[in-house]
């Protein structure tokens, strides 16, 4: 009969800072009519579009904007 041996190890979730990690990325949706802007590493861009945005619906005034992170799970100590 064999024998099994476990260990456990400690994770923590932190923001993957990664070489190969997906990039932070920014979009705006209105919160009236549900549109998104597309994704985009630049806050700005999805800003322009609720302007535009806004501009062709006089009546949207509200908007949240909605970040994407990316993370990870960092190996730590073993018990």
């Amino acid at each position: 009969m064999t024998r099994a041996t476990y260990r456990f190890r400690e994770f923590r979730l932190v923001p993957d800072a990664e070489p190969d990690a997906e990039p932070v990325s920014f979009t705006m949706q209105c919160a009236v009519c549900g549109r998104t802007a597309a994704p985009h590493t630049s806050r700005s861009v999805p800003r322009s579009w609720a302007t535009r945005h806004l501009k062709r619906n006089p009546g949207h005034f509200t908007y949240r904007e909605i970040v994407t992170r990316p993370y990870r799970f960092a190996p730590g100590a073993w018990l």
